[in-house]
């Protein structure tokens, strides 16, 4: 029988057995434009990504309310796959050996024999569902979640990052904000140590847009915005982009995630930018100043005051050069000043991207867990029973099975 020191060496290794060269099984719930960009980033990088990161992914199961469903636990040919549903062919009329089909999304989540699920459904940010169900069932089963979506981390992210550590599983979140360009990984790395005072940017691109098309092509505000429509900037429907709800989601999950707020969401001041007219543009130039739907969250005390809003930036604001169907962040921290970045916010491949960098998070903080423990770490009583490893120095118990190690 181990002793519990003994124990403590091994438990390094075999709590998480995916991250010693295994694929992750990958369960995907959504199928629309982002999850077809992430199946194509897996498809054309899976080589590169298993050579320079040591991790390989395969997905198992693919849930969609109204494409249809498939469960494949093999892992599905992804080349093939990709091409039937660009071609707008449903979910569960994709040939597979052995594949179950007809499952709902929580039917899946339970029954696909998934390492982690990636919920890309639409967003609801009045109630944060279905979505919010799906990754409590996901997190409940001992599943790691990644999502892009606004609706659950905004109104409910403390809560299901208390089940996650709970459960001892992961919840990632970077796309919700800016896409593929990187917000929450920015801070948690980059910036760690700063006291970040107030996050403050342009948060939708659709609204960029229009504003700048409003400014540079002398464009009425309904033309912009007919513009934005055809180019597939903006929706049919318009008004939760023009209207600053898109962006109040986002400067509501930052100002809960970054700054710790206590607040709801209808405590979030917003304005969009449809009664902007063309004279109010010209006017901002001629005071050499610009307009831009602005995000922002910003410490007040105790307090954390959020607010969207169209403003009439100075030229010298980082955030005014923003042109286009681009987003942009400020964080005011109090080691580093003022640190702005821009990309895209939305795009098929970006917002797959996105997905990319919470699984390699994933990836790296499994293969952390499960890897051996520095000698000086393991109690002296239990050095007599290990073996020291030749070329790293690291040790393991003579009681371990060799084939959990390593090549060693």
């Amino acid at each position: 029988m181990n002793s519990d020191a003994e124990n403590l060496i091994i438990s390094r290794v075999l709590a998480h057995p995916e991250g010693a060269g295994m694929a992750y099984r990958i369960a995907l719930i959504g199928c629309g434009v982002v999850a077809q960009g992430f199946m194509k980033i897996l498809a054309e990088k899976g080589k590169a990504l298993k050579e320079r990161h040591g991790l390989e992914a395969k997905i198992v199961a693919v849930s969609d309310k109204l494409k249809g469903s498939i469960l494949v636990p093999e892992g599905i040919d992804l080349p093939k796959f990709l091409a039937h549903v660009e071609a707008g062919k449903k979910v569960d009329d994709f040939p597979a050996k052995g594949a179950v089909k007809g499952l709902d999304p929580v039917e899946t989540i339970k029954r696909a024999p998934a390492d982690i699920v990636i919920e890309v459904t639409f967003t609801d940010i009045k109630t944060g569902e279905p979505a919010t169900t799906y990754i409590k069932e996901a997190l409940g089963s001992g599943k790691h979640v990644i999502t892009t979506n606004k609706g659950p981390i905004a109104l409910h992210g403390a809560e299901l990052q208390a089940l996650a550590k709970k459960k001892k599983v992961l919840l990632r979140h970077e796309g919700v904000v800016m896409s593929g360009t990187p917000v929450f990984d920015l801070l948690e790395f980059c910036l760690a140590g700063n006291d970040v005072r107030e996050v403050k940017g342009i948060l939708n691109g659709t609204t960029n847009f229009i504003l700048t098309k409003m400014e540079t092509d002398a464009m009425p505000y309904k033309d912009a915005l007919a513009l934005a429509q055809k180019l597939g900037y903006a929706e049919a429907d318009p008004t939760a982009d023009v209207e600053g709800f898109d962006a109040l989601a986002k400067i509501y999950a930052l100002s809960k995630i970054v700054l710790g707020a206590d607040i709801k969401i209808e405590d979030v001041a917003r304005e969009g930018i449809s009664k902007i007219t063309s004279e109010d543009i010209r006017k901002a130039a001629a005071e050499g100043k610009r307009y831009k739907l602005v995000a922002s969250a910003r410490r007040d005390g105790p307090k954390v005051v959020a607010s969207v809003r169209p403003e009439k930036l100075p030229l010298s604001d980082p955030l005014a050069g923003v042109s286009g169907a681009i987003n942009a962040l400020t964080f005011h921290t109090d080691l580093s000043g003022p640190i702005t970045i821009q990309g895209a916010g939305a795009g098929k491949m970006e917002t797959g991207f996105a997905l990319l960098i919470d699984l390699l998070a994933i990836h790296r903080e499994i293969s952390r867990r499960a890897a051996p423990v520095p000698c000086d770490d393991i109690p002296s009583d239990v050095r007599a029973g290990a073996l020291r490893h030749p070329q790293t120095g690291l040790v393991e118990s003579q009681s371990m099975p060799r084939s959990l190690g390593g090549k060693g």
